[in-house]
């Protein structure tokens, strides 16, 4: 097979010589098995075929399991928000806050403010790496159930601040600077299983459903977000008018889940297990994860697809390694998913994750702004689920690279807004907007900026390279939350609407990172965005370039 092995620039392998023998003697096997082949062409060409709801009708339990577990996602999107929302409740202002001159009522400093939003990204970029090892050792569900565990475990940090220092009732500024410490390091401990929940969601759900359904299932990652702002914003608008510790102990209570028991019960991903040469069982998967009366020729034609492709990408050899995502062809495509991951902070979505505090700082009263920002949340609910269908008629390119030049457009006019006199009628077009921008985000950049992370990466790197992705979305956010935070904060630069100058700005750069860099990856199998980046195919063409079912490199 030639084409298979490579070599380094001195001619020595690339790989242990061992290794590669091995690897390129069952590759032949593989490629020289007519009836396999055969098998895995159909099977490929099935799936080409198949309609998105003849997908979901066919294929019921595994859209089920993709949906649990980026609903895990949840987990994340409750505590971002739910920071966001701390910072706005009175009660937590009076407990925690401090007067500003010329304000009416106190307001958390901007220090702690940012603290208390980047302490969770600290955890989870610390969870994204630890992610990718053990998902490859574990798999994907032992791995999610160790995050789950780990999960209830440190959110007892945060709840139980007031045990750990009983001296809060003294009310003196040392004490509710240790109990914002307190709070921190909990929201810390707590991101560690929420990296750990990011980097597996989306890799999970693209291997378990049909080619068809990536893009969608992919998508309730960002439903997920969508969900955990809707518990968020309902929670605390109930607890916005007490006044005791519960109206932020209250909320936090509402993280303790039974998703565990669920995901015991859920299969493992059959590529992962085609991986790690565990046959019977990933047919097994197969199985449960297709239609309730499939034959088991279909099911055999599915791993016979599957070990094809896994053969494919075997020839770089050895257990996937965090220095592969950075060789070859596969440094592209780890530039793509950390790119796409990373943008997600620059066209307007920490507008949505303050959008509480965002509202407050357009002039609208307290509990107005909690009310629109549930609103807000139901709203990026809807877009979310118009996004299921728009991912399977337009492309991943198309619709991320539609939604950014809309928010661009808006991110000015925002800016605009908060220029000129200011009125009411001033203060409620920069809420519309800050509605209206996280509208197309949830709708567009958000949930296909999943598809296209899911799909962008090698089977063989999957839980290696969603993590790392994920790592660079932190690298980027914790700046941009202090610098979301400063720019919003009284005691900051109080720009209000003005920050939409700043994010027309980065969103801009998206845009222009994306139209030069990012493929069309809709309709690909696996084996074909493989095909596709070997051959170093220009992003702009990838859509048009013809590959034959029989090609293999």
């Amino acid at each position: 097979m030639a084409g298979f092995a490579e070599t380094k620039r001195d001619g020595t392998p690339a790989v242990d010589d061992g290794v590669l023998e091995k690897s390129l003697s069952r590759q032949a096997e593989i490629f020289e098995d007519k009836e396999l082949m055969t098998d895995a062409q159909a099977a490929e060409s099935r799936e080409h075929d198949m309609g998105m709801w003849e997908a979901m009708r066919d294929h019921p339990m595994a859209c089920f399991w993709a949906f649990i577990f980026c609903f895990t996602i949840v987990m994340e999107s409750f505590d971002m928000f739910l920071n966001g929302n701390f910072v706005a409740l009175a009660a937590f202002k009076e407990r925690y806050g401090v007067q500003v001159a010329g304000e009416v009522g106190k307001t958390i400093p901007t220090k702690w403010q940012s603290s208390l939003f980047q302490a969770g990204q600290c955890g989870a970029f610390i969870g994204v790496f630890l992610a990718g090892p053990i998902t490859n050792r574990l798999g994907y569900r032992w791995t999610t159930l160790l995050a789950l565990m780990l999960m209830n475990a440190t959110i007892f940090i945060s709840f139980f601040v007031r045990i750990l220092l009983p001296d809060l009732e003294s009310g003196t500024d040392s004490t509710q600077a240790d109990s914002l410490a307190v709070l921190v390091i909990g929201q810390a401990f707590e991101g560690i299983p929420w990296g750990m929940f990011i980097a597996n969601s989306p890799a999970y759900a693209s291997e378990v459903v049909p080619l068809v359904l990536r893009g969608a299932c992919t998508a309730t990652l960002q439903m997920s977000w969508s969900i955990g702002s809707i518990i968020v914003a309902a929670a605390t608008y109930s607890y916005n008018k007490r006044n005791d510790e519960w109206a932020w102990r209250g909320p936090l209570a509402l993280q303790w889940t039974p998703l565990m028991v669920l995901i015991f019960f859920a299969p493992e991903s059959p590529w992962w297990l085609v991986r790690r040469g565990r046959k019977e069982q990933a047919l097994r998967s197969i199985k449960r994860l297709g239609r309730r009366n499939g034959t088991q020729a279909a099911a055999e034609d599915t791993l016979a697809m599957m070990e094809r492709t896994v053969q494919i990408e075997a020839h770089k050899g050895g257990e996937p390694s965090l220095l592969d995502l950075v060789k070859g062809v596969d440094l592209r495509r780890t530039l793509i998913t950390c790119l796409i991951y990373a943008s997600q902070n620059f066209a307007g979505n920490l507008i949505a994750n303050q959008a509480t505090f965002f509202f407050e700082q357009a002039g609208m009263s307290s509990d107005f702004s909690f009310k629109l920002n549930l609103i807000n949340s139901c709203l990026q609910l809807v877009a979310n689920i118009c996004a299921w269908p728009l991912s399977n008629f337009f492309g991943r390119r198309t619709i991320y690279l539609g939604g950014t030049a809309i928010n661009i457009c808006l991110l000015f006019i925002l800016g605009i807004c908060a220029s000129i006199p200011q009125s009411s009628a001033t203060n409620y077009a920069q809420a519309c907007l800050g509605i209206v921008i996280s509208f197309v985000f949830a709708g567009a950049m958000g949930p296909i900026s999943y598809s296209i992370i899911a799909e962008t990466s090698s089977v063989r790197l999957r839980a290696l390279s969603t993590g790392v992705g994920r790592a660079a979305y932190y690298v980027a956010e914790i700046p941009m939350i202090y610098l979301a935070s400063q720019m919003l904060n009284p005691t900051g630069w109080n720009m209000a609407g003005k920050c939409g100058y700043v994010w027309g700005g980065t969103a801009c750069v998206c845009f222009i990172s994306a139209y030069f860099g990012l493929p069309e990856l809709k309709g690909r199998s696996y084996r074909e965005l493989d095909i596709l980046f070997n051959r170093k195919i220009s992003a702009r063409k990838f859509k048009s370039t013809v590959i034959d079912v029989r090609d293999n490199e």
